[in-house]
């Protein structure tokens, strides 16, 4: 019976200790899902439609999308957590839901950290700093003189309390060591209107939602927030660059999965989807939308990742922000 019950034992080792390779080799065998956590025809949708084209190509397998809108993306990435741990449920997260959610929300249920692995970054852009043309400044040193000159009396708009261009102006606020007027609204698009219509003086916007109507000189681009001028709009500073080094945000998308997905199937994803950001009509669809593909590797982006949960959990707690 002992010499039965290890023979078993053995057995039962052996097929645990080789399944997860052999699903690896397998891996896909089916079509997989990538929860967008926003509406179809948002940032995030967009570019996840870009990235599961290309990489339904390359796997043989079809990438499916699924839309799961709600609670500044904690819904969708909710439901990512408690997926099935096995490479078929992925999320295209960004620096919202990933890095300041979990500041933001008293309730979110889960811990990005702890509950996602990070596979690959897929798209960054920057945040540009765009002013009314009647605002006296065309450059960072003059924002910041203008605003300690006459503290509080800038209105600055954002697209809601806690929104990522809420906390892009609160870090260069606090960064600068400057008092202004913060005026939330319901959405990048309300606040765009009455910047052109000039009941609000300054946004930190994402570049695309500003990119037409710095085109059409309906707003000023005062500088860009990344640690190098975007290619979109080259004659723009950098803030970095522009008087205040210690400033840099990148507003990013990245593809996660479960925590306890195999290692195996981690690396193949990663591998795959970096091979996916290298074709050139996936960096030109990319470019059309003011971003650029992700380059760092899976390790690296999980450090990055880190790095980004302690930066924006101390900027909302900062700001105050709140969203229960």
């Amino acid at each position: 019976m002992t010499k039965l019950l290890w023979s078993a034992l053995a057995i039962c080792a052996v097929w645990l200790g080789v399944t997860p390779s052999v699903a690896a080799q397998q891996y896909p065998s089916k079509p997989l899902r990538l929860i967008v956590p926003f509406p179809a025809g948002g940032g995030s949708d967009v570019v996840g439609r870009i990235v599961a084209k290309k990489l339904s190509e390359r796997l043989g397998q079809q990438v499916v999308i699924d839309n799961k809108g709600g609670a500044g993306g904690s819904i969708g990435t909710g439901e990512a957590v408690r997926a099935a741990p096995d490479g078929y449920t992925m999320v295209l997260a960004s620096t919202s839901e990933i890095a300041v959610n979990p500041a933001l929300y008293s309730k979110l249920g889960y811990d990005t950290a702890k509950d996602l692995t990070a596979v690959a970054m897929v798209a960054s852009t920057p945040i540009v700093i765009v002013a009314n043309p009647t605002l006296p400044i065309k450059n960072v040193g003059e924002l910041i003189q203008f605003a300690k000159a006459k503290p509080g009396t800038l209105n600055v708009a954002s697209a809601g309390n806690g929104s990522f261009t809420h906390l892009s102006g609160e870090l260069f606020r606090s960064l600068a060591g400057l008092t202004w007027t913060h005026v939330p609204y319901k959405g990048a698009a309300p606040a765009m209107t009455d910047l052109v219509a000039g009941q609000v003086q300054l946004m930190f916007s994402a570049l695309p939602a500003a990119m037409p109507f710095i085109k059409n000189s309906q707003l000023s681009a005062i500088a860009v927030s990344t640690s190098n001028r975007s290619p979109a709009l080259p004659e723009v500073p950098t803030v970095s660059s522009s008087g205040l080094p210690a400033y840099e945000v990148v507003f990013w998308y990245g593809i996660f999965v479960p925590s306890a997905t195999p290692r195996e199937v981690v690396d193949r994803l990663a591998d795959e989807i970096a091979q996916t950001l290298k074709s050139s009509d996936v960096v030109d669809s990319l470019a059309a939308q003011g971003a650029e593909p992700g380059s760092m590797t899976s390790a690296k982006f999980s450090a990055f990742v880190s790095d980004e949960v302690q930066k924006w959990g101390k900027v909302v707690k900062s700001s105050g922000a709140k969203v229960d």
